[in-house]
């Protein structure tokens, strides 16, 4: 109890000590929306609190991993608190994070080099890196650059970077069923266990603080799927009635479509040439066999198979893409987790390219259209499935760059 009292005396104070800005207070009310939040967060961490369900701001308790509170730290740190120096601050980071997507396409070289400035061209996506200052434009910018490692086949790395995206916000997350195939497809299973181990200490060495005195709130509160989000900030379902929309029935049903779709493209697309599904998991039941009881684990850091960029970003962007088609809830912030893969999942449909850009005009008018409503969630909703079939009807890349001679017979 003696805990409690100090907690909420300490919320008294917490921006106590936080510099005032010199900008207009209308234009700050207008930017920062999670801001204050972040900051009271952050300042309960700073201020010696370990126990996550004591951890609260003016939007609710904390819910993201211990990674954020590090991040946010040394945000408050630098900036002093105040919202115009961080801003600037997120304006750095929409550059460096824009100039690793230009070269995860140019390394892929799937679009056309004119298609590149649509990546420059959204309104919603500069408010929510520049204005917002929202933790997901950090947990992008992190999964780009663990996207941009993949492409030269560091998997101990990206992964490494991967969970550090995760430790910022949990969205990250819907890449990782993709990133596990493509990593069985890529090295032995060995070197996949040693990769992930890698991952799961970073989020043990991150979450150390809190495992070691209240590791149960940590747990549960940092790492919860099961939250529900209010029905009036959904961008993708406000079609949906909110009774249905909170149920777990609807949640549920999403769940099972998700997995359905991901099994499918598994099966029919990312796995084409490997035969399927079952025989990339036959192939890697007996890679495990032969390396019982894992005597090669000391090679993690080699690759079995090199697998073509084009393959790994397609697998990592519609892996995704799947999840979002999906999600219960889509709040404006979230439009950030695949606006960056846009422009590489409509150039691999087989639509003509003014269909391209007319689907790219839709997402982002849907996605400006504040609040959100009826038809434009409903909307979105179809221009998310159609850009889905088109992916499904679209060939399927041959994944690995060791075998010329398989890549020519399919060309043909």
């Amino acid at each position: 109890m003696g805990d409690n009292s100090r907690t909420k005396e300490r919320k008294s104070q917490k921006f106590s000590s936080l510099p005032k800005s010199k900008l207009p207070t209308t234009l700050l009310e207008n930017t920062k929306i999670d801001w204050d939040a972040y900051m009271s967060q952050v300042s309960e961490f700073l201020n010696g609190e370990r126990d996550y369900s004591n951890i609260e701001g003016d939007t609710g308790p904390l819910v993201y991993p211990a990674g954020f509170l590090y991040v946010y730290s040394a945000i408050q740190y630098i900036t002093g608190g105040q919202v115009y120096p961080a801003q600037i601050l997120f304006g750095a980071l929409y550059i460096i994070n824009l100039a690793i997507v230009f070269f995860i396409y140019i390394k892929t070289d799937v679009l056309p080099w004119w298609a590149l400035s649509l990546l420059c061209l959204s309104k919603r996506v500069h408010s929510i890196f520049v204005l917002r200052l929202f933790n997901d434009c950090i947990a992008t910018t992190l999964l780009n650059a663990a996207v941009a490692t993949l492409l030269y086949q560091r998997w101990w790395l990206g992964l490494i970077i991967f969970s550090l995206a995760v430790s910022i916000k949990m969205n990250v997350l819907l890449f990782a069923p993709s990133l596990l195939l493509l990593m069985l497809k890529a090295m032995d299973i060995s070197g996949t266990i040693v990769a992930l181990a890698g991952a799961a200490l970073v989020q043990i060495l991150l979450g150390l603080p809190f495992l070691l005195s209240y590791p149960v709130a940590y747990i549960s509160r940092a790492f919860n799927l099961g939250r529900v989000f209010i029905h009036f900030w959904s961008v993708n379902f406000k079609f949906v009635p909110e009774p249905i929309f909170v149920s777990k029935v609807f949640a549920v049903s999403l769940l099972i479509i998700h997995l359905g779709l991901l099994a499918m493209f598994v099966h029919k697309k990312w796995c084409k040439h490997e035969g399927g599904l079952l025989k990339v998991l036959h192939s890697v039941y007996v890679s495990t066999l032969s390396c019982f009881p894992f005597k090669q684990l000391y090679a993690y850091g080699t690759t079995s198979k090199t697998l073509n960029s084009e393959h790994i970003v397609t697998t990592m962007f519609v892996g995704n893409f799947i999840g979002i088609v999906c999600a219960r809830s889509l709040h404006y912030q979230f439009y950030s987790w695949y606006f960056f893969s846009l422009p590489y999942l409509l150039w691999k449909t087989p639509f003509p390219t003014l269909i391209r850009i007319a689907l790219f005009v839709g997402v982002e008018l849907c996605w400006n259209v504040y609040p959100s409503n009826s038809y434009s969630s409903a909307v979105l909703l179809c221009i998310h499935l159609i850009i889905l079939w088109g992916l499904c009807i679209a060939p399927a890349e041959y994944p690995y760059m060791d075998d010329k001679s398989s890549t020519k017979r399919k060309k043909k």
